[in-house]
């Protein structure tokens, strides 16, 4: 199979080559991760100026003029308390200390699944990473090296550490799901235990439960193709990967799952409005995903207390998203035409996830929730040269009826 997609929302929400995502969904079942980091992640911002009401001071007429300052800003998610009992701060503060996490899709410290570990970490949970098999061995030499060490450190000054790493292909359910090219497949010798149902079993017997479950993967493998140009097999092949993963995880890591628990996955605005160039059968994945959120919400939360909700995160310039050919285009035009004219960062999304992950969120369930700057609320592109010409030609016409 070919190029792929991780849930990190590049235009989109993730991404990864090949039946790639897991980590989007990768890495190996025996490693313990706990390398040492120092220096935090940067976030820009921009502020609109001003505000007018007449719709032609909205209009952008260079997206890719905007700039945004470089001053920093950290995850700002921490516990209540420090370890030792201390008081972290004032106010209302996510405590999640003694609350355990397992995150499909973590394979660099760039996409939105490593935000997501990263703010979960920070509020005090511990952290189990589910990486797709054949960036294992990748993945793990660039945390032993300290490739990723400047964007672990947390906002207390402690590091983040990867209780375990377990290898995961989220498209086999269990070994006799697994075609014989995959099983004799050079990128997965050396490596076993890693289809869902395998995995959930390893975790069970490693540490007995979890309390968050988090699925940030995806894969089309042609994604690039438009709908009318994709194969049945491609077209299946995205849902297979990018939402039945969903139900396959849940379903088999539910029974570990504390009652209270909260459940999370990645989707994308293409899965309610048209975004061409994300096709290949994605924006239907999505789309089920989150249906699927829905349903899950009442079948999990009926008979094991969990809650589900899904993230529908803006455009990243993730190494997942860049394989779709026009992120850089997606953030522009959300600078562009989103309320909130500044960067999307991952932390946004990771700070949202340990929210949903929350006690805070106990009565949250079977929603989608937006972190995108707002841009899934306008139904008009302020940038479009069209608006522009129309507004010129007719300023007196600019309050149009519905």
């Amino acid at each position: 199979m070919a190029s792929s997609l991780w849930h990190m929302q590049a235009a989109v929400s993730a991404g990864c080559s090949s039946r790639k995502f897991c980590t989007s969904a990768f890495a190996s079942s025996s490693t313990c991760v706990s390398p040492q980091f120092k220096v935090g992640r940067s976030i820009r911002l921009i502020s609109p100026s001003f505000l007018v009401s007449d719709l032609s001071k909205f209009r952008i007429s260079d997206s890719k003029s905007i700039h945004t300052s470089k001053s920093p800003r950290q995850c700002i998610v921490q516990p209540s308390a420090s370890a030792n009992g201390s008081a972290a701060g004032h106010g209302l503060a996510i405590d999640l200390r003694g609350k355990r996490a397992f995150i499909a899709g973590v394979a660099d410290d760039q996409g939105y699944g490593w935000a997501i570990a990263k703010s979960l970490a920070a509020a005090g949970a511990e952290i189990l990473v589910g990486t797709w098999v054949p960036a294992l061995g990748i993945f793990e030499t660039s945390l032993r090296r300290g490739k990723f060490d400047s964007s672990r450190v947390l906002p207390d000054g402690s590091l983040m550490e990867i209780a375990k790493v377990y290898p995961l292909d989220a498209v086999f359910d269990n070994m006799d799901d697994v075609p014989e090219d995959i099983k004799t497949n050079k990128r997965y010798a050396g490596q076993n235990k890693w289809t869902v149902q395998e995995v959930a079993e390893s975790v069970k017997q490693d540490f007995g439960s979890i309390d968050i479950l988090v699925h940030s993967l995806a894969n089309g493998p042609e994604v690039t193709k438009p709908l009318l140009e994709t194969s049945r097999r491609g077209y299946l092949a995205a849902l297979s990967a990018s939402s039945y993963s969903y139900i396959s995880l849940l379903k088999h890591f539910a029974p570990l799952m504390n009652a209270g628990g909260s459940s999370l996955s990645l989707t994308y605005i293409a899965s309610e409005k048209i975004i061409p160039g994300y096709g290949g059968g994605m924006s239907s994945a999505k789309a089920a995903l989150e249906s699927d959120t829905r349903v899950l919400a009442f079948e999990a939360g009926r008979k094991y207390n969990i809650r589900v909700n899904t993230i529908s995160a803006g455009p990243l310039r993730s190494r997942a998203a860049k394989a779709i050919g026009f992120i850089d285009d997606m953030i522009n035009y959300s600078l562009a035409n989103a309320p909130l004219q500044k960067d999307l960062e991952a932390d946004d999304v990771g700070n949202a996830a340990a929210f949903l992950a929350s006690p805070l969120a106990a009565s949250i369930t079977g929603s989608v929730v937006y972190v995108d700057n707002g841009l899934h609320a306008m139904g008009l592109a302020t940038d479009s040269p069209a608006l522009s010409k129309a507004v010129a030609a007719a300023p007196e016409k600019a309050n149009v009826t519905a």
